[in-house]
């Protein structure tokens, strides 16, 4: 379904990329330590890189695009470009499609399972202060009033994978750009 909606070419060299076709680090990274950041970035042979690509796709510039079979995110830029994030999705059973919209941001979020999950693994604890320790990351975007988020990651080794129970994990490098570049009341179009 997605083949058909947009076509994805990497570009060799981007302005907005500071002239290389490699992903960059953002200028402000909110103010954490540097150290933080070097293991966090994907490499450029990565297949996870943040980069700049070309989007053919209809939605209006800062709609947020997550294709879970390419576990791929795009910010659409306009003028036909889209940056491009590797993400981890929703295992099988777990996966989702629709339209959401950003109600909620939050640096460095709280974790508090929802009980469908403690249910499932009842060893969790049943809330967590935001941290270096915590799931979510540096950064969570709140999609509407449903009880899934796109996030960061403390386990950056899982994008790529269907590993979540349903939310959208990024690196929290990654997760960092995406944030400041979104507004509350972005549309979120998931498909499958």
């Amino acid at each position: 379904m997605i083949r058909s909606v947009l076509t994805v070419v990497v570009f060799a060299c981007s302005a907005a990329f500071a002239g290389s076709s490699q992903a960059q680090p953002v200028a402000s990274l909110g103010g954490e330590p540097a150290s933080f950041f070097g293991s966090l970035f994907s490499g450029p042979s990565s297949p996870t890189a943040r980069r700049l690509v070309v989007w053919s796709g209809a939605q209006r510039p800062g709609t947020i695009v997550i294709s879970t079979s390419q576990r791929r995110l795009y910010y659409v830029l306009g003028n036909g470009q889209a940056i491009q994030y590797g993400i981890g999705v929703g295992r099988p059973g777990f996966t989702w499609a629709g339209t959401k919209t950003v109600s909620m941001k939050r640096e460095w979020p709280a974790w508090t399972p929802p009980a469908a999950m403690l249910r499932r693994r009842p060893d969790l604890p049943r809330y967590m202060p935001g941290g270096l320790d915590n799931p979510l990351g540096a950064r969570a975007l709140y999609l509407g009033s449903s009880m899934y988020r796109i996030h960061g990651s403390n386990e950056p080794q899982t994008i790529g994978y269907a590993v979540s129970s349903g939310c959208i994990r990024m690196t929290n490098a990654d997760v960092i750009d995406l944030y400041g570049r979104t507004r509350l009341g972005t549309k979120v179009v998931v498909l499958r």
